[in-house]
């Protein structure tokens, strides 16, 4: 079912038959060989479910991002590396699906997995979760780094979204390969136009974003 929309998103994508906001777009269109795994359109995430408002596996961005990305992409094919993304553009509605999620504190189906040593209570309090993300506004985009060859993504030291210190950038309790991998990323990504965030390691915005005040809601479809 999920290729078949893919394959939907592609269709709407290229013919022009949705209507995204100004300077929005389908990323693939621009790279094709990007490889994306939106995991709010899936259960592979800290809710264990499909967050609302994620209708589609398609990467939607500001195009200033998504020209930055091509040019951190080029780099990275020239040492057998491609770029694998998490999220890009996320609705205001799935932010507000986060919101109500964290409310039902018995709804801990993925927290051994995601969130061992964070009560679910304290999710806001400690920043996991905020009432607006910077997603929202179409310049930020959660990423790491795949072998070329295998496809397989390298060894950062944790998984994404992991909620504890393990995924701070600078975190010190992992090896010397996991950190050569971090400093790898985290280097490119400056290099192109990006600010990192100290506390996830996979988490960049475009410096000079388009919108940065403006939260958009419209799907991702």
């Amino acid at each position: 079912m999920k290729y078949c929309f893919a394959f939907l998103c592609f269709f709407i994508s290229y013919f022009g038959f949705s209507q995204l906001p100004k300077t929005f777009v389908y990323a693939k269109n621009i790279i094709p060989d990007l490889h994306v795994e939106l995991r709010y359109y899936s259960q592979n995430n800290f809710v264990g479910d499909t967050i609302d408002g994620y209708n589609n596996n398609c990467l939607i961005l500001t195009k200033a991002t998504v020209d930055a990305l091509q040019k951190v992409q080029t780099a990275l094919n020239k040492n057998n590396y491609a770029l694998k993304i998490y999220d890009g553009y996320r609705p205001q509605r799935a932010v507000n699906h986060f919101i109500q999620w964290a409310k039902h504190l018995n709804d801990t189906i993925n927290k051994s997995r995601f969130y061992p040593d964070v009560k679910k209570a304290n999710l806001f309090k400690e920043e996991y979760i905020a009432s607006r993300s910077g997603h929202s506004k179409g310049s930020t985009v959660d990423l790491t780094i795949i072998d070329l060859t295998t496809k397989a993504e390298i060894d950062m030291g944790s998984i994404y979204d992991f909620f504890g210190v393990q995924s701070w950038v600078n975190y010190d309790g992992i090896s010397e390969t996991q950190k050569q991998n971090r400093r790898l990323l985290q280097q490119i990504m400056l290099k192109h136009g990006f600010r990192n965030y100290a506390k996830e390691w996979w988490h960049f915005t475009l410096r000079d974003e388009p919108y940065p005040n403006t939260y958009f809601d419209f799907p991702i479809e």
